[in-house]
C-alpha cells in the first residue's frame, strides 16, 4: 500500500508540474488561460489519486472517535471491581470468645469499588431473604464450599446452632429448606471435579436447574493426585457438562432449523476458588510437601485454561477466595487452609451483589 502511494505521488508530480511548466512558457502572456489550465490539470490528478488517500471524514473521525473495544468476553464493569475490598482489625472482636467464627478481621469495599458507582452494599437478613425468595441455591464442592454455605445460612437465619452439627457431618450432603420463603439451600459433597460432573448429570436428568449454582474443587485433587495436567483434563470435562445444562436458543437459517444452537449464558453460576495456602501452617507433612506455592500456581493455570470462568469466556463467575483469604492474612487461619468466617462472609456478599447487578441489567 505504501509503495502504491509513493508511485501515485511521483506520477502526480510528472503529470502536474511538467504540463504546467510547458503551459507557463506558452501562456505566460495570458494569465487567465494559464491558471485555468493549471486548475484543470490539478483536478484531474486529484481524481486519479483519490483512491490512495482516506476521505476527509475518515481523517476527522480518526481524531474524534474513541478506539473500539471488543467486550464480548470481558467481565461486566461492576463485576470487575466486586473483589476490591480492604481488610482491617475488628474493633468489636472479643479475643476471649474462642467460638467466634468470623475472627478478628473485618472487611469493606474500598475506594475503587465505591468510585465505580455500582452501589455495592452489605445485605442484611431481610434484604437477603427478599433477594433469594423462592430460589434454589446449590453449592457443590469440598470443605471450602461447606464454609460458604455456613456463612450464607448465618446471614439467612437468626442462629445456626441447630444446623451446624448436621452441616459439618464428615463427607456428607446437607439440605436446608425455609418453607415460608420457598427457599432451599443444598450442599453437595463433591471434592473432585468428577463428582461435580456427576452432580450436573443428575441435575440434567432431573429436569430442574438451581437458580444459583456454586461449584469449586481442587484441594483434594492437589493432595491426593498432585497432578495439574490431570486436574485440567477433569475441569475441561466439567466445562462440557456445565455447557450441557445451559439453556439453548435455536438458530434459524434460510432453510429452516439449524443444527447449530447458540448457548445463552446462565447468569447465576459461580466458581469457588482455592484459598491462599500458607504452607508452613498446613497441619500434615503430606500437605506441606504436595500443596506448595508452585503446585497452587499450576492448578490455577489449569483452571484458567479450562474455559470455565467468565474471564476466559466461560459461564462461571469467580468467587476469588484466594485474593480474599490473602487479604485477610495469616491471622485469619489456624491450619493454613481453612479461614475465619469473615472470608466466606465476604464471598457471600460478593455473590449476592453480583446477583443484584445481574438482575438490574436483566430488568433494564
Amino acid at each position: 500500500m505504501v509503495g502504491g502511494v509513493q508511485a501515485g505521488i511521483l506520477a502526480a508530480c510528472i503529470v502536474l508540474f511538467l504540463p504546467m511548466g510547458m503551459a507557463g512558457w506558452h501562456l505566460s502572456r495570458n494569465r487567465v488561460l494559464f491558471f485555468s489550465a493549471a486548475l484543470f490539470i490539478t483536478l484531474a490528478v486529484g481524481v486519479h489519486l483519490m483512491p490512495y488517500f482516506p476521505s476527509i471524514s475518515d481523517i476527522f473521525s480518526s481524531f474524534t472517535s474513541s478506539p473500539s473495544v471488543d467486550k464480548s468476553n470481558s467481565p461486566m464493569p461492576c463485576e470487575s471491581v466486586l473483589h476490591e475490598v480492604d481488610w482491617q482489625e475488628n474493633e468489636g472482636f472479643d479475643d476471649n470468645n474462642s467460638s467466634s467464627f468470623n475472627g478478628s478481621r473485618t472487611w469493606q469495599w474500598n475506594a475503587q469499588a465505591f468510585e465505580s458507582g455500582c452501589g455495592f452494599q452489605r445485605l442484611n437478613r431481610t434484604d437477603t431473604l427478599d433477594l433469594l425468595n423462592g430460589s434454589w441455591i446449590a453449592v457443590a464442592g469440598d470443605s471450602e464450599a461447606r464454609y460458604l454455605v455456613l456463612s450464607l445460612l448465618e446471614l439467612i437465619l437468626e442462629s445456626t446452632e441447630s444446623i451446624s452439627e448436621n452441616l459439618f457431618k464428615r463427607h456428607s450432603d446437607y439440605e436446608f429448606v425455609l418453607e415460608e420463603r420457598g427457599l432451599k439451600v443444598d450442599f453437595i459433597w463433591a471434592p473432585f471435579a468428577v463428582n461435580l460432573t456427576r452432580f450436573l448429570g443428575n441435575v440434567r436428568r432431573g429436569g430442574r436447574y438451581p437458580d444459583v449454582l456454586v461449584m469449586g474443587t481442587g484441594l483434594w485433587h492437589m493432595l491426593r493426585v498432585t497432578n495439574a495436567s490431570h486436574y485440567g483434563e477433569a475441569l475441561r470435562r466439567l466445562q462440557n457438562s456445565v455447557v450441557s445444562i445451559l439453556p439453548l436458543s435455536p438458530h434459524f437459517g434460510t432453510e429452516g432449523f439449524d443444527a447449530d444452537r447458540v448457548v445463552v449464558q446462565a447468569p447465576h453460576m459461580f466458581w469457588l476458588g482455592i484459598p491462599t495456602l500458607i504452607n508452613g501452617m498446613l497441619n500434615t507433612e503430606a500437605k506441606r510437601q504436595k500443596m506448595t506455592r508452585e503446585m497452587c500456581a499450576a492448578y490455577a493455570e489449569e483452571l484458567h485454561k479450562s474455559k470455565l470462568l467468565r474471564s476466559t469466556g466461560g459461564p462461571l463467575m469467580l468467587l476469588d477466595i484466594e485474593s480474599l483469604s490473602r487479604g485477610c492474612g495469616p491471622d485469619c487461619t489456624d491450619d493454613g487452609m481453612h479461614y475465619k468466617g469473615a472470608v466466606y462472609e465476604a464471598a457471600v456478599q460478593i455473590m449476592l451483589n453480583a446477583l443484584l447487578v445481574e438482575s438490574q441489567q436483566v430488568n433494564f
